[in-house]
C-alpha cells in the first residue's frame, strides 16, 4: 500500500515562535530519509499572522495594540540517496528557530510599545539510516546550526529598562541525532523515533540602551534545546492513510542573560533572563487519500500546549495554539511530484508581562500560512 501524504510534506511551520514548540519553525523534520527512492525536495512557506492586543492601563495607557506577529517566509531543501539496499544517506538544510515581534507606539507614551525580537537560524543536517531488514532500521546523523538575534525592550512597562537593545551575533555549533523506526511495509505502517540533542552557542553580544553602550561587547551562552520527535503512520483501507506526530521540545535551558541586563534585572543574583519559554508539547493527526493515480489530498489538525499561567513574554505574546491543514499533492511525472497546502492556526489568550504584571491583553488571534513544495526521484 502507496499513498503520498500530501499535507506533511508541505513545508507550512509554525507561524509563530511560542506558537509551536517555544521558538521551533521546523519541527527538524528529517522524513525523507524513510523514502524509497534516491530523492531531491525543495520547499518554500510563508506566514502572516494576526495578533493584536489593548494595554491594560497598569502603566497608565490603555492603546490599542496592532499586529505585533510579522509575516515571514521559510524555504528548505533536502536530497536522499540510497549507498546500498540497507544503507541510505540524507541531507537536510532548514531554519529550525525563528520569531518575529515588533510593537508599534511610542516607548515613552505605551506599555509595550517599540518592543522586537528577530530570531534567525540555519541548520544543515546529514543524517546515515541502516535497515536490519524491512522491518527494523536505525538512523543518526550530526547537525551544525547557527543562531543570530536581536532584542530591544520599548516601553514603560519596562521601566529603566526602556530602550534597551542586546544584538547577538551569529555563532555556529555542532550537535547530533539519534533514532529508531519499525515498519510494515505491507500496510504503509512506520513509527519512527528521534532525539535530537542540544546545542549550544557563544554569541557575541552588544548592549545598549537609547544607543549608547552600557556594557563592555561579551559573550552570551544560549543552548537551543533538546527535543524527542515521534512521528507514525499506517494504512487503513486501500487507498487511506493515518499520520501523526508528537513533538517535545525541553526549553527550560534556554535562556538569555546578557551581561548588563542580567545584573540590571536583580542585582546580587545571575539567570535573568530576556526569554522565558515553557517546555513545549506539539501534536498533529490527519489523514490521506489516494484520490486517482496522480492526485491525492490530505488533511490534520494540530494541537500546541497551553501553559496554566496565560502570564507570557511580551517577546511571545500568545498561549499555545490550535490549527487545522489541508493539503494536496500532484504527480506531475513518474518522477515529479508537486504538493501544496493552507493552514489555519488560532492562538491561545495571552497576557505579555513585565516584571511579573501584566501589561496587555490579547485574544481572538489569528495567523494563516501557505507552502508548496516539488520532488524529484532518480
Amino acid at each position: 500500500m502507496k499513498i503520498i501524504t500530501a499535507a506533511t510534506g508541505v513545508i507550512i511551520m509554525s507561524t509563530l515562535g511560542a506558537q509551536a514548540g517555544g521558538l521551533d519553525r521546523s519541527g527538524q523534520d528529517i522524513d525523507i530519509i524513510f523514502e524509497t527512492d534516491n530523492r531531491l525536495e525543495l520547499s518554500f512557506g510563508t506566514t502572516r499572522p494576526s495578533i493584536d492586543g489593548t494595554e491594560n492601563g497598569s502603566t497608565g495607557t490603555a492603546a490599542r495594540i496592532n499586529n505585533v506577529g510579522d509575516g515571514f517566509n521559510l524555504g528548505s531543501g533536502a536530497l536522499r540517496y540510497n549507498i546500498t539496499d540497507q544503507i541510505a544517506v540524507a541531507v537536510v538544510v532548514d531554519e529550525p528557530y525563528g520569531t518575529d515581534i515588533a510593537y508599534g507606539g511610542n516607548p515613552a507614551a505605551s506599555a509595550l510599545g517599540g518592543t522586537s525580537a528577530t530570531v534567525d537560524s540555519f541548520a544543515i543536517t546529514a543524517i546515515g539510516r541502516y535497515k536490519f531488514d524491512d522491518r527494523f532500521s536505525v538512523h543518526g546523523g550530526i547537525r551544525y546550526q547557527e543562531i543570530e538575534a536581536d532584542v530591544t525592550l520599548g516601553g514603560l512597562g519596562f521601566g529603566g529598562l526602556n530602550g534597551y537593545r542586546g544584538s547577538f551575533a551569529s555563532d555556529g555549533a555542532v550537535g547530533y541525532l539519534v533514532g529508531a523506526a519499525y515498519e510494515i511495509p505491507d500496510i504503509a505502517l512506520r513509527v519512527a523515533l528521534t532525539y535530537n540533542s542540544e546545542i549550544t552557542h557563544d554569541l557575541r553580544t552588544t548592549e545598549t540602551i537609547g544607543g549608547v553602550p552600557v556594557a563592555p561587547a561579551s559573550v552570551t551562552e544560549i543552548t537551543a534545546p533538546e527535543s524527542l520527535n515521534l512521528s507514525f503512520q499506517s494504512g487503513i483501507a486501500e487507498g487511506t492513510l493515518v499520520f501523526g506526530s508528537v513533538r517535545y521540545a525541553r526549553y527550560a535551558d534556554t535562556r538569555v542573560s546578557p551581561a548588563f541586563f542580567d545584573s540590571a534585572v536583580n542585582p546580587g543574583s545571575s539567570g535573568d533572563s530576556l526569554t522565558d519559554i515553557e517546555d513545549s508539547v506539539d501534536l498533529e493527526i490527519g489523514i490521506g487519500r489516494q484520490f486517482t493515480d496522480r492526485f491525492a489530498g490530505s488533511i490534520s489538525i494540530g494541537y500546541s500546549a497551553t501553559d496554566s499561567d496565560d502570564l507570557t513574554s511580551p517577546l511571545a505574546p500568545v498561549n499555545g495554539s490550535r490549527n487545522v491543514s489541508i493539503g494536496g499533492s500532484y504527480k506531475l511525472t513518474q518522477d515529479v511530484t508537486l504538493s501544496g497546502g493552507v493552514r489555519y492556526t488560532s492562538f491561545g489568550d495571552a497576557r505579555p508581562a513585565t516584571s511579573g504584571a501584566a501589561r496587555a491583553d490579547f485574544d481572538s488571534n489569528s495567523a494563516v500560512s501557505a507552502g508548496f513544495k516539488i520532488a524529484y526521484s532518480f
